[in-house]
């Protein structure tokens, strides 16, 4: 009796084993959109200014918005902002930028700098879209925190109406790699 209480308990212990073997997503995973972890950005930001662009010949015109308007904290987070794999930028606040891209399948990504809150939901959000030649698009990120939720962000696509909108009231970001 005892041999075989012996045999099944290594046994149990030999499968629990094997499962705590297999391969596990990562902690520091992320979407295609970001761009290395350690890269930050010091973010200045001007209300006065709203600049408004159009595409160069051949390439498109992305804008990202940080919509913090349901964020009921301070500071707000500053974001990072990625396009296929590569940080391209940063806003903090209700803020904006844009940059020129080429046409094709892009992956975005928009990542806090630092931990905003304790207990976050997520701390990054992805999306992916295809650009043409000469067209505008318009992603929001939207970080949000309230008394009664977790601190949350989302990256969507926006109609170009509402974009227009939104940079009107928010400030134009500018923004360097920190050292």
């Amino acid at each position: 009796m005892k041999t075989l209480t012996i045999r099944t308990t290594l046994a149990v212990f030999m499968l629990a084993s094997f499962a705590f073997a297999q391969d596990k997503p990562s902690a520091t995973a992320t979407a295609p959109g970001c761009g290395l972890a350690n890269t930050k950005f010091e973010v200045k930001t001007d209300s006065q200014q709203h600049p408004i662009a159009q595409p160069e010949s051949g390439k498109a015109l992305l804008y990202f918005i940080e919509d913090d308007t349901s964020f009921s904290s301070r500071p707000k987070p500053t974001t990072r902002l990625g396009i296929d794999g590569n940080w391209a930028g940063a806003t903090q606040g209700n803020s904006y930028f844009y940059l020129s891209i080429t046409p094709g399948e892009h992956h975005l990504c928009a990542s806090w700098q630092s931990r905003v809150l304790l207990f976050s939901e997520r701390k990054a959000a992805a999306a992916h879209f295809t650009a043409e030649a000469g067209r505008v698009y318009y992603y929001r990120v939207k970080n949000i925190w309230g008394q009664y939720s977790a601190a949350d962000i989302s990256l969507e696509p926006l109609d170009s109406d509402e974009g227009q909108l939104l940079m009107s009231k928010f400030a134009f970001s500018t923004f360097h790699p920190q050292k």
